[in-house]
């Protein structure tokens, strides 16, 4: 019998498996509750791992915890998009930058002392993300906020030293075994010119520098290009099989041509170097993809993660099997909406999981069945063990057929 580890592995490569492997996003739902001590009566002392393997399901492996880290301060360049958590493959240090840090009730302040100047961020972690499963920290107050800021960001990223920590990745490795897969984050920007988008401007200031005067990121996009760069190196030299580059694409805020020049060719580029590892690309693609399909078909994106399709976006499951046509691996498929009793009842749910194993999985190919984005906390569980149910009973009938 093939492990999920195997299950998954022939799945991204597109062989024959006569079986759809579900391995559902738990991390969220699963720390939210046991914060709470609302995990289900059987749960209470459960590891995520034991959770898992009670309900035959696969390990979710994708996400790192962003609240992971070793120590404190190792989560203070959130504002970066820089982590230091046990989860990623590698550990950055900033050389010849001078940082001063001031907390204040979730919000945090850290101002960067450069050749070039200070410029400071402020982000926060709030309870309430805290009791929602959230890891990954706000940002209230953008690194560039005049034109005087971009050399002093793009100091900090040219200083920047990436050093492995293969050692905890390892671990991650070996813990999740033949469960799942671990995956390594590159970063959650897919190239130089999302992270700028992503982390260090207002979304309006963004665009509207950008349409206005292109030519003053050009020293920016270079530093940052360096740093992921090195990032990049040591992640695909890491133990997992899997590289993750990118996240949150969506067409109203990465819109196809804004994604077309300045996304699709880091992740062309970076591709081709991971199948030269014979490893895989993974790219988080969970928003409202209209339009972006076709890119992700010419980005080499070996798995589309997250796929999260109608009702809970415009697009329908069918659409992403059409367009993608087994070029790319969908993980997701199930919108979180569907495990929700306050955005459909018992009734719609029945329909719809119905609907989707009889109509729209097509021939099954290329897919790692999942609740995309993830399971939420309010989630009524008894649906989560349903899904599981029912995907199992497919995998025999398909399996005996």
């Amino acid at each position: 019998m093939l492990s999920y580890r195997q299950k998954m592995l022939k799945t991204i490569k597109g062989e024959e498996i006569k079986e759809i492997p579900f391995v559902p996003r738990l991390d969220n739902w699963y720390m939210a509750n046991k914060l709470k001590g609302t995990l289900p009566a059987k749960y209470q002392k459960a590891t995520l791992m034991e959770i898992t393997r009670d309900l035959n399901v696969g390990f979710h492996a994708v996400m790192p915890d962003l609240q992971g880290y070793q120590d404190p301060l190792d989560d203070v360049d959130r504002a970066l998009g820089i982590w230091r958590v046990r989860d990623l493959p590698y550990r950055i240090i900033l050389n010849g930058v001078q940082r001063n840090v001031f907390y204040e009730d979730d919000e945090r302040v850290v101002e960067y002392l450069t050749p070039y100047g200070k410029v400071r961020a402020r982000t926060r972690y709030s309870q309430k993300a805290r009791e929602a499963g959230i890891t990954i920290t706000d940002i209230l107050e953008r690194l560039i906020k005049d034109e005087d800021d971009f050399k002093a960001v793009a100091y900090i990223y040219e200083n920047a030293e990436v050093l492995p920590q293969y050692d905890l990745f390892q671990e991650r490795v070996d813990q999740i075994g033949e469960r799942g897969l671990a995956v390594a984050l590159v970063n959650f920007a897919a190239s130089p010119m999302h992270a700028i988008h992503r982390y260090l401007m207002k979304f309006e200031d963004f665009f509207i520098k950008l349409m206005e005067e292109p030519e003053t990121f050009e020293s920016l996009v270079a530093k940052i290009q360096g740093f992921y760069d090195k990032l990049f190196a040591v992640a695909v030299n890491s133990p997992a099989d899997i590289i993750f580059l990118g996240a949150n694409y969506d067409r109203n805020i990465t819109p196809p041509p804004f994604y077309e020049k300045h996304i699709l060719p880091s992740l062309q580029k970076y591709s081709k170097k991971i199948k030269e590892q014979g490893k895989y690309l993974l790219s988080h693609t969970d928003g409202e993809n209209d339009g972006l399909l076709e890119l992700y078909n010419k980005s080499g994106i070996d798995i589309a993660d997250s796929v999260c399709p109608a009702p809970m976006t415009k697009l329908p499951f069918m659409e992403y099997k059409k367009v993608l046509n087994n070029n790319i691996t969908i993980w997701g498929g199930i919108p979180s909406v569907a495990v929700l009793d306050n955005s459909m009842s018992e009734y719609d749910f029945d329909k719809f999981i119905d609907n989707f194993f009889s109509e729209q999985i097509d021939d099954g190919k290329q897919i790692i069945l999942s609740i995309a984005d993830t399971v939420p906390p309010a989630a009524n569980f008894a649906r989560v063990e349903k899904i599981a149910k029912i995907c199992q009973d497919y995998n025999k009938k398909v399996g005996s057929g």
